[in-house]
């Protein structure tokens, strides 16, 4: 296998891209709350100090959509008096409006052709990616998962009080690995990029990252005399956040899934309720993925999924593990059709969906937390013993 250097990025909760997923997140949660069978495609744009919220909602649930997304921001940390994007003084503009009927019509349940059951069709079309690897106890590749364990610890720190005062929400950070024979064998380089307030010096802030941060979450046997880092490589990252730069739901896919290791069918997550096959599916993906790896039946999983919008079935489920498969191919779809069901309606029942627990996913990628049923590795057993059923 070819030796190669590999690099992946996050971005913090306070990232404008991120700050727009975690309204749209909220608005989603406050409508399961009160109404599970609420169908939501909201997104929005956060820029300076307004904040403009679209899309689609039907919903039973009576919401103060000012209060949530006021509470949403300053969650994520813009209450300083010096924040032009700041929980107490943004501007909303709400031009939400009902889901279309000719798209309701699609993904209501109904009797299929030929069946005399009623069926929940797929929310779109599209294409949707799973995947899982053995190089991290999450069983993510190691790039992305490094990137989320600095920007994660940064913002405990923020948050719990014991961080430096200089500390603000806007942050992204960037790891490249260095794989030889197709495992990871040491950091390369390190690059974080972090908000500040003016009277931070660069010097300070540089040592904190680097001893306080990056050498505490990661591994040390990954980092030698020759790793690079690079703290806030302009010299000066005052101005961030919404004030900075706009921000919108759904442009940080690649952060969201596998940092670029895996493939991605293009579909954005936050803002949509499980009817979404954009977002329900590829966590299905995900969940098969790793139960696969988990069960040792390959080293490398990517599963990928299609579906035709109101079509309960998939139209295609197939399955690469880069040749570290222990089985076939050809064996583990066959293995994964027999745990596994991909309907739009098993799929949201299987993982609990219609829980209001969206919010806990958007930030530091949808993948990485253990409590989320799409992390379970509960069907490592069913896969062992379809694959032995089938030899």
């Amino acid at each position: 296998m070819k030796n190669y250097a590999f690099s992946s990025e996050s971005v913090g909760e306070g990232h404008p891209d991120k700050v727009a997923d975690y309204i749209s997140d909220s608005i989603l949660d406050a409508c399961l709350e009160q109404d599970k069978f609420s169908r939501v495609a909201c997104e929005t744009l956060v820029k300076s100090n307004c904040v403009v919220i679209a899309g689609e909602i039907t919903t039973k649930a009576k919401l103060d959509y000012e209060k949530i997304v006021r509470n949403a921001v300053r969650e994520i940390g813009y209450v300083n008096d010096d924040d032009v994007f700041h929980a107490d003084k943004i501007f909303l503009t709400n031009l939400l409006t009902k889901q279309s009927p000719d798209i309701a019509q699609g993904v209501d349940a109904r009797k299929a052709k030929g069946k005399k059951t009623s069926e929940q069709g797929a929310g779109d079309q599209g294409i949707m990616f799973g995947y899982a690897t053995n190089e991290t106890p999450e069983l993510m590749p190691a790039p992305v998962m490094f990137a989320h364990r600095i920007l994660t610890e940064l913002a405990r720190q923020r948050k719990s009080g014991k961080g430096p005062k200089w500390l603000r929400p806007d942050c992204k950070s960037q790891v490249a690995v260095e794989y030889k024979n197709g495992k990871p064998s040491r950091i390369e380089n390190v690059v974080v990029s972090t908000q500040h307030s003016a009277d931070a010096e660069h010097g300070a802030i540089e040592k904190y990252i680097v001893e306080k941060v990056i050498k505490k979450v990661l591994p040390k046997k990954f980092i030698d005399s020759k790793t690079q880092f690079l703290v806030n490589p302009t010299g000066k990252f005052v101005v961030g956040g919404p004030q900075g730069d706009s921000g919108l739901t759904g442009r940080k896919i690649i952060v969201d899934t596998y940092g670029g290791m895996g493939r991605h069918g293009g579909g954005a997550f936050s803002g949509k309720d499980p009817s979404k096959v954009d977002r329900s599916a590829a966590y299905m993906c995900r969940w098969v993925a790793k139960n696969i790896v988990a069960a040792g039946l390959a080293d490398s999983c990517e599963i990928e999924v299609a579906y035709a919008i109101g079509y309960p079935d998939p139209l295609s489920i197939a399955i690469d593990t880069f040749g570290t498969g222990k089985v076939s191919e050809e064996a583990l779809v066959a293995a994964v059709k027999k745990v596994f069901s991909f309907k739009p309606a098993d799929i949201i029942s299987q993982l609990k969906l219609l829980a209001p627990i969206y919010k806990k996913t958007t930030n530091y990628g949808h993948f990485t937390k253990p409590d989320l049923p799409w992390e379970q590795t509960n069907k490592v057993d069913a896969l062992k013993k379809a694959v032995k059923g089938l030899k």
